[in-house]
């Protein structure tokens, strides 16, 4: 049995340790170039590897690293650079503002049209090369200057023209595939890279064969196999880039609770500033109808305040001097002067938001094993490939067979919902939710969220429609009902 005194050094003991030290530091870096959970992994592994990292964990989902680091053994600037010879790029930090985030919105947006113009563009060349090379198969009509028993050059070379439009909208897949095996990481982008390139090389040794008159190796041509790999894989990561945006979607709206502008009052006059430049113990004035700039207190003036975006209390509340302002919050029907106490990422509007953004980014457990499996996946699945066409070969069958398995086992087990499905479920949960107005603090929580059988809640109010109704009227004696309603209603 301990003493009071050891259980009181003990409680000391831990605080010391959870007390921050002078150098740690936290912060998030946006990382491009990631496509897959191989991608995450790798970056995770370079950053881990230097002296003074604590901790690391990478959101491909909202392409984020968030790190823990000591500033006196490591600096930034190092850690930037692991990314980079990891073969990815971290992007620049930006302060949490609603520019940065319309900014982030117009960068996504972007992202998503061009995805879309390229899986187009894929589709149409596509199309036609599926019916050129795979039409007359099946009893399909099909010019016959085009036809492979009439015409076989012209029919091996339409099928080459058709294959380059996917190629290049596809190009990205080939860089960073070849970036990742480079750097000793193949990811999926490697997959898909080493598997299109050997249908499109053994295609193109099959088209020389038939320029030099051999007929009979239009059977051996696969360029429709590279192009459909191709646009089913841009449809996926237009689809991908699109379920990504909308999640962001739900801390720009948070964010847009914020005024971009403020009123301040220097020597009597009204200044309107940009809500970035306001200072602590700066005075600004709240019109009737406006939003809170930042979070204060009321030196002047009396009004009510709608704060339901904070507590879910539909009913304003009433503020006079000394009474405490919230950013975000709705100034009703009066002026009211306030001092500035805390501004930018201190005010309880952007902790909300950083709360649901650290939210997005953390990872469940599920997620984490995810990450472990998709780390040593691609490797075993070159091996698989490699493995699974040599031993056709050695079995007798031709180098077409043995083609077609290789390129079948990259392409089929290309892990990306494996490392992605987790990342995005977490986002569109966590960024509903605090549409809803429910903050959900981690990946974790909400994971765990299903083994609940009981929900206490502190009050009623934040839980009720938040519309206030009249429920029953009871007049005293000798009063009539209609009257008295016809009162209140006036």
């Amino acid at each position: 049995m301990k003493t009071d005194e050891e259980i009181m050094e003990a409680v000391s003991e831990l605080r010391r340790e959870d007390e921050p030290r002078e150098g740690a530091r936290d912060v998030v870096i946006p990382v491009g170039g990631m496509t897959c959970a191989s991608c995450s992994a790798a970056v995770e592994r370079a950053v881990r590897k230097i002296d003074g990292v604590k901790s690391v964990s990478v959101n491909l989902a909202t392409e984020k690293a968030s790190i823990a680091y000591d500033a006196e053994l490591v600096r930034l600037s190092q850690i930037k650079a692991a990314i980079r010879k990891a073969g990815y790029e971290p992007k620049i930090l930006e302060g949490l503002s609603l520019a940065s985030s319309d900014d982030q919105a117009e960068e996504k947006r972007k992202e998503i049209r061009v995805m879309w113009r390229k899986f187009a563009l894929s589709a149409t060349a596509t199309l036609p090369l599926l019916y050129i090379s795979m039409g007359h198969m099946i009893g399909l009509p099909l010019p016959r200057f085009l036809h492979p028993m009439h015409n076989p050059f012209a029919f091996a070379l339409a099928q080459l023209i058709l294959v380059l439009p996917s190629i290049w909208a596809g190009r990205r897949f080939y860089s960073l595939g070849a970036k990742a095996i480079l750097h000793g990481s193949p990811n999926m982008d490697s997959l898909i890279a080493l598997g299109t390139s050997a249908s499109f090389l053994y295609s193109i040794y099959s088209f020389a064969k038939v320029a030099g008159g051999n007929h009979s190796a239009t059977g051996d041509l696969y360029f429709e196999t590279t192009a459909t790999i191709l646009t089913l894989i841009l449809l996926g990561k237009s689809l991908e880039a699109v379920s990504k945006g909308r999640s962001a979607e739900a801390i720009k709206k948070l964010m847009a609770l914020s005024p971009k502008t403020a009123t301040v009052l220097q020597e009597g006059k009204e200044l309107e500033m940009a809500v970035e430049e306001l200072e602590p113990g700066d005075i600004l004035l709240a019109r009737p109808g406006e939003r809170i700039a930042v979070d204060g207190s009321v030196i002047d003036g009396a009004s009510s305040v709608d704060e339901s975006m904070l507590t879910g209390e539909s009913i304003p509340v009433d503020k006079s001097p000394g009474s405490s302002l919230t950013a975000g919050t709705i100034n009703k029907n009066g002026a009211l002067v306030y001092r500035a106490e805390r501004v930018g990422t201190e005010t309880a509007l952007a902790r909300i938001v950083k709360l649901v953004e650290d939210a997005q980014g953390s990872k469940a457990p599920i997620a984490r094993l995810a990450d472990r499996v998709s780390g040593i996946f691609v490797p075993i699945v070159f091996a698989i490939a490699v493995l699974a066409s040599a031993t056709w070969l050695i079995a007798g069958e031709s180098i077409a067979f043995a083609l077609t398995v290789f390129v079948s086992v990259l392409t089929i087990a290309c892990p990306c919902a494996l490392g992605l499905a987790t990342p995005t479920a977490i986002m569109v949960g966590t960024g509903r939710g605090a549409e809803l107005g429910i903050l959900i603090k981690s990946g974790e929580a909400l994971e765990i969220a299903h083994r609940t059988d009981v929900v206490v809640f502190d009050k009623t109010g934040t839980i009720t429609e938040g519309k206030p109704s009249l429920a029953d009227v009871e007049p005293a004696p000798e009063v009539d009902r209609g009257f008295l309603l016809s009162l209140a209603a006036a």
